[in-house]
């Protein structure tokens, strides 16, 4: 399997917002990072923006590539 590339993605945040993503990530057993990217990769699928890239599918409610 081929490696993918990632990129850094730094912003700042509100700290109750943060909180409430660490909560997020931790009930759905997901790092930070992770937790950002699904909510990424849901409101682009809910708002029909095309993600460039692997063709990726849900299997159970997560995503595999």
């Amino acid at each position: 399997m081929a490696a993918t590339k990632t990129a850094t993605l730094t912003f700042r945040i509100d700290p109750a917002l943060k909180q409430a993503l660490r909560d997020a990530a931790q009930q759905e057993h997901r790092s930070i990072a992770n937790m950002v990217e699904v909510l990424i990769r849901d409101y682009c699928e809910g708002h029909g923006i095309a993600i460039e890239g692997p063709e990726e599918t849900k299997i159970d409610g997560e995503r595999s590539a």
